[in-house]
């Protein structure tokens, strides 16, 4: 496996400019720093769900190796940027209300073709994302921060998809059934996983975790940065897991409609006071 090319000790922390911080940003990535640093158990679910291909075992420890740093050196940003955030009481409290299916044996996609399928869809989503907001910020540090897990997340996408199509020869899905993965896998994100990060992190509302609210709260701070070319890479990336051509036709108008309904909702939630 190749070595880890950047570490914390490789981030221009010394540039850090707390008048440039911004405070709905700051609440994006102290969620993001915890999803991020849960990569051990990540690797363990992925581990169980190919517990017989140990060559791939070692390419998935890597990975997590990763996003643990990301994890990290997120935490490390977002404590400079206010002092009184913890992120290790804020793990505990993640960990508290949000578990994966760390004893499964089998998937949760239904093949491990299909598991591959999403996990390419997640690589799609957090790669957008960094861009995005690494393009938007204005803080110089989280700026060179986002544009090097954007960049690893990336790479991690391709990743998944060289194995994924190893896999496809082995217990293939169709197209039909890949999109239906890959949708399925967008949709949750809408599940308890950001939602509850960002109400762990933040401590809002303080009534309780309310799912809906924190989920609206984030997707808010989340989807304001996203400009056209972010979601047309994004959309390219998702046909190509599902076997679909991403350059045609219907990639080109998809991601003209996806970005006018994410527009949209954002809108609608600034509206909504999310």
């Amino acid at each position: 496996m190749p070595r880890q090319h950047w570490g914390l000790e490789d981030i221009p922390w010394d540039r850090f400019d707390r008048s440039r911080v911004d405070p709905e940003i700051l609440k994006v990535v102290k969620a993001a720093s915890l999803v991020e640093y849960n990569g051990a158990d990540y690797a363990r679910y992925l581990k169980n769900v190919f517990a017989d291909d140990p060559e791939f075992h070692a390419v998935i420890d890597h990975w997590a190796e990763e996003e643990i740093q990301h994890g990290q050196v997120l935490a490390r940003w977002a404590k400079m940027a206010d002092p009184e955030f913890d992120h290790d009481a804020a793990f505990a409290r993640f960990l508290e209300g949000y578990r994966l299916p760390l004893d499964a044996t089998d998937s949760v996609r239904g093949s491990r073709s299909g598991e591959l399928v999403a996990r390419c869809i997640v690589e799609v989503g957090t790669s957008s994302h960094y861009s995005a907001l690494g393009e938007a910020c204005r803080e110089p540090v989280l700026r060179e921060i986002c544009k090097k897990i954007a960049a690893d997340e990336f790479r991690h996408y391709k990743l998944f998809y060289s194995n994924l199509k190893r896999y496809l020869e082995k217990d293939g899905i169709g197209r039909g059934r890949r999109l239906m993965v890959a949708l399925g896998r967008i949709n949750e994100s809408e599940d308890d996983e950001l939602a509850y990060a960002y109400f762990a992190a933040n401590g809002w509302p303080e009534s309780g975790y309310d799912r809906k609210r924190c989920s609206q709260a984030y997707a808010r701070r989340a989807l304001h940065h996203l400009a056209p070319k972010h979601v047309q890479r994004a959309i390219a990336m998702t046909f190509k897991a599902a076997g679909l051509a991403p350059q045609g036709r219907l990639a080109s108008w998809v991601s003209r409609f996806a970005y006018r309904m994410l527009r949209s909702r954002q809108a609608r939630l600034v509206r909504a006071g999310a």
